[in-house]
């Protein structure tokens, strides 16, 4: 079976700085996939070019077996492609209902804005509360359902969550990682980079780590668990 994402053997650069060498990597459907690595290894850079964000100087990057080379960021949403970016990156002066509005901007999920809506609400029963709160004034868990919700809003099939836990209280890191996990059951594929690896593991089938911008390392979740030499250098143990 095709997988759901395919990314092959991109490079990616910063004007003249190459971080992405030639990685490779796939996401099945119904799957959570983790990329693992230390500060700059190239986790985000690689969220940000399937999302068109960033896009690769040479190899492409697969969704359902089409090429994204020449789809541009604001289409691809509507392909079904979401990006949860780290901090999170709301409109700070909009109320939440905005922000989550807007997730609805694309043809494809603007027809379904009122009922994904309500499903947002029901995921997350502070936003309903918080609604007519401008964005830039909710804590820092707060603001972190708003960015999943305004991605949800765009009716995804595949969602990218970018170190979704940064900033939080250890109880709301288990609160989003169960918010992870729930989204899963559902039924959605999710690629997640979580700076919680211990968390991130405990929730995703399988792991890539990324080293310098190249793929060290892939399996599933539990042989990556179980690896010496991951557990010493990415999890403390």
């Amino acid at each position: 079976m095709t997988p759901m994402l395919q990314v092959d053997a991109i490079d990616v650069f910063y004007g003249d700085i190459q971080v992405l060498y030639g990685l490779s990597l796939e996401v099945r459907e119904g799957e959570i996939v983790t990329l693992l690595g230390s500060n700059g290894a190239g986790k985000t850079t690689t969220l940000r070019a399937v999302s068109g964000l960033r896009p690769p100087r040479a190899g492409d990057i697969r969704f359902r077996g089409q090429s994204l080379r020449d789809v541009p960021a604001a289409a691809r949403c509507d392909l079904g492609i979401a990006l949860v970016p780290e901090g999170r990156e709301l409109w700070p002066m909009l109320t939440v209902r905005e922000n989550l509005e807007l997730g609805a901007y694309g043809k494809r999920a603007r027809p379904s804005a009122p009922r994904n809506l309500e499903r947002v609400f029901a995921l997350f029963p502070r936003l309903a509360e918080r609604q007519r709160q401008l964005a830039g004034s909710l804590s820092g868990g707060e603001q972190q359902m708003c960015a999943i919700g305004r991605a949800l809003m765009s009716e995804p099939t595949l969602l990218m969550l970018d170190e979704p836990s940064l900033g939080l209280s250890p109880l709301l890191v288990d609160q989003v990682m169960r918010t992870v996990a729930e989204l899963h059951a559902s039924g959605m594929t999710i690629l997640l980079v979580e700076q919680n690896l211990q968390k991130a593991l405990e929730v995703a089938q399988r792991g890539t780590v990324i080293e310098t911008g190249r793929v060290r390392l892939t399996g599933s979740a539990v042989e990556l668990s179980g690896n010496p030499e991951i557990r010493a250098a990415y999890l403390g143990l």
